[in-house]
């Protein structure tokens, strides 16, 4: 049996914060502004894993209510997604995740952004596909006022 499931986040962009996508720490005047480390990729990854395994969401597993998770790594939260679909007998087939931000150029931190995920996740990177893409200036992220993403996933069970 296979699901798929799909996620999205966004985040604003703020001065004073640390821009981290798919686990790589990218220097830029700005960051992202969350209750965790705001990594907007990795969160649309952790919504459409939970989704597809119809397990809610980030909001009902890592509360931003909750002190524990403040400035949390969500690599590691990743981690744990990771795990709740291990108990439950699924694993990711795939994932593809798209980074919308019109500022900083992403091209050059795409391969390790993969690795990273792929590593969390326990696939090969062959498995995880990252792309950026800009709003030709329109909207939220074309204003540089914030980042979001979507990710679509294949989850499949274990037998």
């Amino acid at each position: 049996m296979i699901r798929v499931g799909h996620g999205y986040d966004v985040h604003k962009l703020v001065s004073g914060r640390k821009l981290i996508l798919c686990g790589v720490e990218i220097e830029h005047e700005t960051g992202l502004l969350g209750h965790s480390d705001a990594d907007v990729a990795v969160h649309a990854l952790m919504d459409a894993m939970l989704g597809a395994a119809a397990l809610g969401d980030i909001g009902r597993h890592f509360p931003d209510s909750d002190e524990k998770y403040a400035g949390a790594n969500s690599m590691l939260l990743l981690e744990e997604v990771v795990c709740m679909l291990a108990d439950i007998g699924y694993s990711l087939g795939n994932a593809d995740i798209t980074i919308i931000a019109q500022a900083p150029k992403l091209a050059g931190f795409i391969e390790k952004m993969r690795k990273n995920v792929a590593d969390a996740c326990g696939v090969d990177e062959d498995c995880i596909n990252v792309k950026a893409t800009t709003t030709e200036k329109l909207g939220f992220e074309g204003e540089k006022l914030g980042i979001s993403a979507h990710a679509v996933v294949l989850l499949c069970r274990q037998d």
